[in-house]
């Protein structure tokens, strides 16, 4: 590439936030890590899954995109939840980009808790169908113009973050919109999160998987090692994963501790893929009464910034 070239492309580069909205369930984790082509967030069928918000940094050669996932927008119950919302309208207030992540199953409820909070943003937003593997090829289009009466200012795509169908015209649509600006992080960071973060996310993930009813939602994971002084070789992590009530503490243990082993051993495959070796981890089961209503416990627990 001549001089003249480097110059042009420099001037020509895109960077900013994007942040991805909408309400639980739409898939916005799943995109997230098919974008960044790794596991950051964590994911399952349950909704509100999100806690925090994570950034995820895609790297093109002419732009850098720093897609920022978040909790769902919902009508807030505990305080919990309030934080949650907090959280993710935050999340969009700091963006450059919105895109409003929705599926063909969102009912038109759903649709209205999320679309009054984009409208009073004016920002640039794309609206992406997802899942739109789920339904045959002639819904799609009905979709496509509801969205755009929603939003007439808005570009609508159609996608599937599980097979990554239709994300290329995506990303072509947010870099468009991207205001002109050098690249913010290093060619090989693919977040801002810190290891222990991640892996305190990832036990949660197999929580979300292994237990049912309130039990999810109910429960917390806080590391209390992470201990890598033999690092490449082992590193060690103790955990502990708080619930509101004893009768949760024994449904989260298991009959003779099956499913906290199930647990730790699925979530310790994980955690050696994220960090590059063998891990030993040990997880312990705690009762924190009320925690999602409790102040002190949602600051201790990285819920609630002071």
């Amino acid at each position: 590439m001549s001089q003249t070239e480097r110059e042009r492309v420099k001037t020509e580069f895109r960077c900013g936030y994007v942040a991805l909205g909408g309400v639980p369930n739409v898939g916005k984790s799943t995109l997230l890590n098919r974008l960044v082509a790794e596991k950051l967030a964590i994911t399952s069928p349950k909704p509100q899954t999100t806690r925090h918000r994570l950034l995820g940094i895609v790297h093109l050669p002419r732009a850098q995109l720093l897609f920022m996932d978040m909790p769902g927008i919902i009508d807030p119950g505990c305080l919990l939840n309030e934080s949650l919302v907090n959280t993710a309208l935050g999340t969009l207030k700091d963006a450059d980009v919105v895109v409003w992540l929705v599926t063909p199953q969102e009912t038109a409820a759903e649709s209205r808790v999320i679309l009054p909070h984009i409208r009073l943003l004016a920002k640039p937003v794309v609206i992406a169908i997802n899942k739109i593997d789920t339904i045959p090829k002639l819904e799609i289009l009905p979709l496509i113009k509801l969205y755009h009466s929603l939003l007439p200012e808005a570009p609508v795509t159609p996608v599937a973050a599980l097979t990554g169908d239709g994300l290329p015209h995506l990303l072509t649509e947010i870099i468009n919109l991207l205001p002109k600006a050098p690249p913010l992080y290093p060619d090989d960071q693919l977040t801002d999160q810190t290891e222990r973060f991640l892996a305190a996310e990832f036990i949660r993930e197999r929580v979300f998987h292994h237990t049912a009813e309130e039990i999810p939602y109910a429960a917390a994971v806080q590391l209390e090692e992470f201990d890598e002084k033999d690092r490449p070789r082992l590193i060690r992590l103790r955990a502990v994963i708080y619930v509101e009530r004893e009768s949760q503490k024994a449904i989260m243990i298991g009959k003779k501790g099956a499913r906290l082993k199930a647990i730790g051993q699925e979530a310790r495959i994980d955690l050696e893929i994220l960090l590059g070796c063998k891990v030993y981890l040990e997880l312990w089961v705690k009762v924190w009464k009320n925690w999602r209503k409790d102040p002190r416990a949602l600051k201790e627990l990285g819920y609630l910034i002071s």
